[in-house]
């Protein structure tokens, strides 16, 4: 006979507690039932004792002792009720802090998980745009300034694009933020011409020091790629490629965020009961949802965290335990000051999110 396995589940605790106050409670009614059964045929001792008269009296003694020892059993009932209703009424607020922490630092891990591998994700962007702002053809289509280099620069990038499949279009900018090459012309037919002279990560780009920097801006939709949600990394394009070579133009990757974030979002290990009731969530420095297991309140809603000092932890709000881990950054990315965030309901009833305050996109920049 195969041995069985014990319930490990944290859950287990408070089930425990509870048919432990359940079967408590139930011997101790059947002690109270008992003892007043004892009480009646001590009354009634009492009484057939006293219509006996004289020769009764040694039996009326011993009921009167019988009643004294009922009474006694009823108050010792009473206070083992009062006192095991006590104990249990601790024990499963224990057991529901143990739950909740073990809950909490378990959505905190996931959350860490999720963060870490769009850290990794976005650290290859970051090589991904420097490496290319070397390329010859990049460099050349903002040095020559000829039709023939952009068309060649257009192609080179149309190769690029179908090999790393995670950009929607990539950008060569002249410096005065003029598109002048892109790599989907097709898709994005207004995008070559376009001007991004104000955007935050052609001007910091223009800015940076040497080939080994690179700014990034936070999730937001462009307009001119169809409004899709894209995380733009930029690096200059520097004359011959060289690292500390005079600035010629702009090289701007536009990462498909929507597509790559819902993956991680949706891969977090959950169980199924989790699951249902469980959000799972990216969000900015300002607690912005960037991505979001059930698609609701994407670059629109606010996240309450209530953030310690460490970076890392949980909480719960009553109804909501929430789990949720700052970046750590990976290698030489540092990271926006994003979180992974885990938002499961304490009940099994689904509840549908609640809508909260629209946030100011705001943009910034990583050197």
């Amino acid at each position: 006979m195969a041995t069985e396995v014990a319930d490990l589940r944290p859950e287990r605790i408070l089930e425990l507690t509870s048919r432990l106050e359940n079967v408590a409670g139930e011997k101790i009614g059947e002690i109270s039932q008992i003892n007043r059964a004892a009480k009646m045929l001590a009354i009634n001792a009492l009484i057939v004792a006293a219509r006996a008269g004289e020769s009764g009296k040694g039996f009326a003694v011993v009921a009167e002792e019988f009643k004294k020892i009922s009474a006694e059993i009823d108050t010792v009932a009473k206070l083992m009720e009062s006192q095991v209703k006590a104990d249990l009424t601790e024990l499963t607020g224990v057991g529901s802090a143990i739950l909740e922490q073990l809950r909490g630092q378990r959505l905190a891990d996931l959350a860490l998980n999720a963060i870490e591998i769009i850290d990794r994700n976005l650290y290859e962007r970051t090589c991904d745009v420097r490496w290319w702002a070397t390329d010859s053809a990049v460099v050349d289509a903002v040095s020559e300034q000829t039709p023939e280099a952009a068309d060649y620069a257009a192609r080179r990038l149309k190769v690029i694009l179908d090999a790393y499949t995670v950009y929607l279009d990539l950008w060569i900018c002249d410096p005065t933020g003029k598109v002048i090459a892109t790599g989907r012309p097709d898709q994005y037919p207004s995008a070559r011409g376009h001007s991004v002279a104000t955007a935050p990560w052609f001007q910091s780009a223009l800015k940076t020091k040497s080939g080994d920097d690179f700014t990034v801006c936070d999730i937001e939709r462009v307009p001119v790629l169809k409004n899709a949600p894209v995380a733009t990394y930029a690096a200059a394009i520097r004359q011959g490629g060289e690292s500390h070579g005079k600035i010629l133009g702009v090289l701007g990757v536009h990462f498909d965020w929507r597509t790559q974030a819902q993956a991680v979002v949706d891969g977090v290990r959950l169980t199924e009961a989790e699951r249902k009731k469980t959000r799972v969530l990216i969000l900015d420095h300002d607690r912005r949802v960037l991505a979001s297991s059930d698609r609701c309140g994407e670059l629109s809603e606010i996240i309450p965290l209530q953030v310690s000092g460490s970076g890392m932890g949980s909480f719960s709000n009553g109804s909501e335990i929430f789990g949720y881990a700052a970046t750590p950054g990976y290698e030489t990315y540092r990271g926006l000051g994003w979180y992974g965030c885990l938002v499961q309901r304490e009940g099994e009833a689904d509840r549908p999110p609640v809508t909260r305050p629209t946030a100011p996109i705001d943009l910034e920049q990583v050197a």
